[in-house]
């Protein structure tokens, strides 16, 4: 029974519910300073008591990366605390140079998140955002089940259409917000939690099944032409990976969002679902940008021109003098600065492992312990995949391919299998991420939409789970079928 919504306030709680809501938050402070203890422990330790497989340097950075993505873990400070105390003991103890702990100030991907926040902002301000949630909640209206997978269908099929999963996100994230405003769904409900996740979700992780849709994915097919010679089409990619990584994992995604955020949507008068009004000035205008940057974003492969600075170049316009649909009070208030911080740490941070060569170490000495044996090719299967996977928490995604893809001719010889079958497993890592921190873009949506990163964290590492003992076994047998293993 919900004591709150009977009473209304959480000062009226029954004493029994009381007492055991203290005591369920005492437990969860507990649990969550233990593990910051713990962490904090393992990382002196590890300075004290450096293996000797480490040089002194990886060593520190290793020590540094343990102390920030265990306090990011626990969430023991703020996330963006956790980024600055990395920035200043980085700085303090010399782990690696500024231009590299920095460098997430300088990346594409903080100002992508800088021009979604402005293009979020004046999407919820010219009310262009509940419009088209409207138009959107007249499709979708119905159950909590047919939005979620309406969501998560969204999401797949604008992978299609725009290859940049950041760009993806910080478009729909605002327009899903207003979905879930819509159907009554309150900031910290199950129900907004759940429509944030599927679009967030929805719209990149499926991708991995879909060549130009992520970042890693144009990665592998870079460094596999450079290296082997091997050309990877978009059909063979799209058959290979798609019917297991696409579809199957969006209809796992939507029943884990059914089942650990379940609600109900508000009953929506019907005059509210036509949202009848004429269309403002400024909703025109922003409208106008949005169809623009989507045009843009969408026809990347022609002009080359970072999503970044198409989201950034629409964000400048609508501040400009004259259009001024973001505000100077807009801009100081509704801005979401922490969650710049927050993202440029975790880049600075991969950009110092990666830099010290630390993800480079630690993938070779796990690949030099695995059972690969030509005689085997399931487990040689199962262990390159679950290696590419261990790895990518290290260097984060993207930095998967760039690690992997020069040790896949030794692997090859290893197992017995082609080079180019090597190449595409580590598709299968890549694509499960453990932790929210190593993906950028359910980074960027989270903090766009002010969620919690430990609810799109749940649902990781649960797909990861159920990846490894039901998809990757599954995606053997596809594999078999095609004549790939």
């Amino acid at each position: 029974m919900n004591f709150y919504k009977l009473t209304g306030n959480p000062k009226r709680l029954p004493t029994a519910a009381n007492c055991y809501l203290h005591r369920q938050s005492k437990k969860m402070k507990s649990n969550t300073l233990l593990g910051a203890l713990f962490t904090t422990t393992c990382a002196i330790a590890l300075l004290a008591s450096p293996p000797a497989a480490l040089a002194p340097a990886e060593t520190r950075v290793a020590a540094l990366a343990m102390l920030t993505i265990g306090f990011w873990a626990t969430g023991i400070l703020p996330e963006h605390i956790t980024s600055l105390l990395f920035f200043v003991l980085a700085m303090l103890f010399s782990v690696a140079a500024p231009a590299t702990v920095f460098s997430g100030f300088t990346s594409t991907a903080v100002w992508l998140i800088f021009g979604g926040l402005v293009i979020g902002v004046a999407i919820m301000k010219t009310g262009l955002g509940q419009r088209v949630a409207a138009r959107a909640a007249s499709r979708l209206d119905g159950s909590y089940a047919r939005i979620i997978t309406g969501l998560v269908a969204a999401g797949v099929l604008f992978s299609f259409l725009m290859p940049s999963a950041m760009g993806r996100v910080v478009l729909l994230t605002p327009i899903a917000e207003a979905i879930a405003g819509h159907f009554g769904f309150k900031r910290g409900s199950r129900g907004r939690t759940g429509v944030i996740l599927a679009t967030i979700l929805g719209s990149f992780i499926p991708a991995f099944g879909i060549l130009p849709a992520n970042v890693p994915n144009m990665v592998l097919v870079g460094m596999a032409g450079t290296q082997y010679q091997v050309s990877l089409l978009y059909g063979s990619y799209l058959l290979l990976h798609f019917p297991v990584l696409g579809l199957v994992k969006a209809a796992i995604i939507v029943a884990l969002i059914l089942w650990f955020y379940p609600d109900a949507p508000g009953k929506v008068p019907h005059t509210e679902l036509t949202l009848s009004g004429d269309v403002t000035r400024d909703e025109r205008i922003l409208s106008w940008s949005l169809f623009i940057m989507l045009g843009l974003w969408m026809t990347d492969f022609l002009h080359h021109v970072s999503p970044a600075w198409i989201a950034l170049a629409g964000a400048v316009f609508l501040m400009l003098p004259g259009i001024a649909i973001i505000g100077r009070q807009q801009f100081n208030q509704k801005i979401n600065w922490a969650s710049l911080v927050f993202v440029a740490g975790i880049l600075g941070l991969g950009a110092m492992i990666n830099q010290s060569g630390l993800g480079d170490t630690l993938a070779r000495k796990l690949i030099s312990v695995l059972p690969l044996d030509a005689g085997q090719p399931f487990l040689s299967y199962l262990s390159v995949s679950l290696a590419s996977t261990v790895t990518g928490v290290a260097t984060t995604l993207p930095g998967v391919p760039a690690v992997f893809t020069p040790l896949s001719e030794g692997i090859a010889h290893a197992t017995g299998l082609p080079v180019r079958t090597v190449l595409m497993m580590q598709v299968l890592g890549f694509s499960t991420p453990l932790f929210p921190y190593q993906a950028p873009p359910i980074i960027i949506g989270m903090q766009l939409s002010g969620e919690r990163l430990a609810d799109a964290g749940r649902i990781c590492i649960v797909l990861a789970v159920i990846t490894i003992f039901l998809l990757l076994p599954l995606n053997y047998l596809w594999w078999q079928i095609l004549g790939w293993l």
